[in-house]
């Protein structure tokens, strides 16, 4: 199974949190303590959590079941598609589009006008058309794929979501939840963890810090599907009729390192100075929530 390790949550910074004026209280139980006005992330719950988030992803697609990635920050974008493509799951990392679970049908038909437009570009219908036209239509099709791009092959609702800053995509959580579908999410110390089945505390701005994780979760369904692809790529054609083709990605796995010894000490014992150095929290601590969106120091 794709693992963490204490090291590689310490060098993305996973543990780092928002500034303590800015928190959820409800994050308090995932917390360790205070340092320099920063939160620091208990990383062993991380650990344990993240186990769990990727053992239910595992189970979902093994069943048969689609995840849907969704991170449409700017540090998010390129690890949510990079992810999702490699490990042939959809994703949406510009913008979330109001209904895009709970108007699904609407969705489609967006989904269909995209591909109507690629065939009058690839049947050269736009080059009949007025330049002023042509580029509307041009545009409308850029358009379409920047948004839609990433779900044109969903035909039905995902089983699972995957979703980077639960404050950003708001809309998404609330979707998801109104048509009671699963969502594993990196949650950080400014968030509210009940709107998550799944949580994996931690840094959810830094871009190593998600790259990390999307990608632990991408390895996870690679490791479960990669032989269930393989045989359906040797399996004879047996349809008769042309089929669009489908661009198949070869899934680069990353070798999981395992830190025995010495060098695992030296990680635990680093996590131990961090926790040292962190002023544990106050049961007393003002559960006031902060909403602010400075930055954290």
């Amino acid at each position: 199974m794709a693992t963490l390790t204490m090291k590689e949550l310490l060098e993305a910074g996973v543990h780092f949190g928002h500034q303590t004026r800015r928190w959820n209280p409800k994050m308090k139980r995932y917390i360790y303590g205070a340092r320099n006005g920063i939160y620091i992330i208990d990383l062993h719950q991380t650990l344990k959590l993240f186990e769990t988030a990727q053992q239910f992803i595992q189970d979902t697609v093994t069943n048969g079941g689609r995840v849907l990635f969704v991170g449409t920050k700017k540090q998010a974008q390129d690890a949510i598609q990079e992810a999702a493509t490699r490990s042939r799951q959809f994703y949406v990392n510009q913008r979330w589009l109001g209904g895009m679970l709970t108007n699904f049908q609407t969705i489609q038909s967006r989904v269909k006008r995209l591909n109507e437009l690629r065939k009058m570009e690839e049947d050269a219908t736009l080059e009949r058309l007025t330049k002023k036209e042509a580029r509307l239509l041009t545009e409308e099709k850029a358009k379409l794929e920047r948004y839609l791009g990433g779900i044109e092959r969903m035909t039905k609702l995902p089983d699972a979501l995957f979703i980077v800053d639960l404050k950003k995509e708001h809309i998404a959580v609330a979707e998801a939840r109104k048509l009671g579908i699963p969502i594993v999410a990196i949650v950080d110390t400014n968030c509210d963890p009940d709107e998550v089945d799944f949580v994996i505390p931690g840094n959810d701005d830094a871009i190593r810090s998600i790259k990390l994780i999307a990608g632990r979760i991408a390895d996870a369904i690679v490791e479960v599907m990669q032989e269930r692809w393989d045989m359906e790529a040797e399996a004879p054609v047996t349809a008769v009729e042309e089929v669009e083709p489908t661009v198949v990605e070869t899934p680069m796995l990353e070798e999981d390192t395992l830190f025995m010894g010495d060098e695992e000490d030296e990680y635990s014992q680093m996590a131990k100075r961090i926790e040292a150095s962190a002023k544990p929290l106050d049961e007393d601590e003002d559960d006031e929530v902060f909403e602010d969106e400075e930055e954290r120091g």
